[in-house]
């Protein structure tokens, strides 16, 4: 008799499945194919793939993960498979132009930094990683045609990113044809059950269940979890605008990031970074509406859960002691980074200097932190369009950014 006692029963995994998931193609498949695998005893087959095209995971990439994860805690094996074949095409998701490619170097590095942070959410016992150079790589000429027939050219082109760029005449790159072929190859290789994405990627998803059936394979199940706006409110989370929270940032960042994040935006946060039930999130809602609980005391609840995930419930702790004392009443840290910086022709071009030392994100948040007056040196706040301070040799200066980023800097 098969063992059904490792998978809970599907009407019990359905809804934690389904929970945020914004596309399933199809419920009813998906359902089937929980109850084919807990009648013979067999995990499904999740995959989900990720192009290491960055340094960092973010809490952004962690609703995927954590997706994931509740697939694991029904029993299924879940596969991380890092993109280093397809990284190296670039996926034109999203794009008005081509994608520039990444070096094999980039691609390598960056996957170490994937497979190391993605155990914050991942049960690193179960956890499958694999790359896609295995078998892409080994796709002979006649195994790439053979792909390529199993798809057409106007079937591409309803792609919204493609028809956009064919009608406005901007240049498609061939290769760009081959990315989302590629990723479907993925789950014919893997021989998928089911695989995950964020919501842009639903095209690139559709395409695995339409070529599985020319290799002999049921069409997999599609299911899309949602993009995360950034701290912003407005834009998705993204390292380069600078409205992200990092999984490997300190517990103090996390905490004053997600402080930072307006009251109707940290509803979205509970529901889709922790594990708080959707009834107890209504709960939630209902205290801050009725005025029994302040927004502030419910997102300092959302800060303990996120930093719990990453760094534990003492690191959690200690940082809000922290954020209470430093934000609250007008204190600096107890640790904050210190660092070197040349000194030059005796002025510091500010846009160098904060992105270096890692307190913005890119040269364009420089510039909206310093119109904003966000940015202190040695508490003298600096004004709108000042790119450059004075320093000289053996300056010892503390840098602030915003209410929550400090450093120490020695010119030398």
């Amino acid at each position: 008799m098969a063992d059904r006692k490792k998978f809970p029963p599907v009407e019990e995994q359905m809804p934690r499945l389904l929970r945020g998931a914004v596309d399933v193609v199809t419920e009813d498949g998906l359902r089937k194919r929980l109850t084919e695998a807990r009648e013979a005893g067999r995990p499904l087959t999740v995959k989900v793939g990720f192009d290491p095209t960055a340094p960092d995971i973010h809490l952004g990439h962690t609703v995927l993960l954590r997706k994931m994860r509740q697939f694991q805690d029904c029993g299924h094996r879940v596969i991380f498979l890092i993109g280093d074949f397809t990284g190296m095409i670039g996926d034109p998701t999203g794009r008005s132009k081509t994608r520039p490619a990444l070096t094999r170097e980039q691609i390598v590095e960056n996957a170490e930094t994937y497979k190391r942070q993605c155990f914050k959410i991942l049960d690193p016992e179960v956890t499958e990683i694999r790359f896609n150079r295995e078998w892409l790589g080994a796709l002979d000429a006649d195994g790439f045609i053979r792909l390529a027939a199993s798809y057409n050219v106007a079937r591409m082109l309803e792609r919204n990113d493609f028809k956009q760029r064919y009608e406005k005449g901007q240049a498609i790159g061939v290769h760009e044809f081959l990315y989302p072929l590629a990723q479907a190859y993925d789950s014919v290789d893997l021989e998928a059950d089911v695989e995950l994405g964020g919501t842009d990627q639903l095209f690139n998803l559709n395409v695995g269940r339409d070529i599985m059936p020319s290799y002999g394979l049921e069409p997999q199940v599609v299911l899309t979890t949602p993009l995360l706006e950034g701290l912003d409110g407005a834009e998705k989370m993204s390292k380069s605008l600078g409205n992200y929270v990092g999984v490997d940032d300190a517990p103090r960042d996390i905490y004053g990031k997600t402080m930072s994040i307006g009251d109707d935006l940290m509803w979205r946060y509970y529901e889709l970074c922790t594990d708080v039930s959707l009834e107890g999130i209504e709960r939630l809602k209902g205290l801050v509406g009725s005025g029994e609980l302040h927004p502030k005391k419910a997102k300092e609840g959302l800060a303990m859960r996120i930093i719990t995930d990453f760094h534990g419930e003492a690191a959690a702790r200690e940082a809000r002691e922290e954020f209470e004392r430093v934000f609250r009443e007008g204190g600096t840290p107890d640790e904050i980074a210190e660092h070197r910086f040349p000194a030059g022709d005796g002025t510091a071009f500010l846009p160098r200097l904060l992105t270096e030392l890692g307190l913005a994100a890119s040269k364009t948040e420089v510039n909206r932190l310093l119109k904003q007056r966000a940015v202190r040196v040695d508490g003298e706040q600096i004004g709108a369009g000042v790119l450059e301070i004075p320093v000289a040799a053996g300056d010892r200066k503390l840098i602030k950014v915003g209410k929550r980023r400090f450093a120490r800097v020695t010119f030398e």
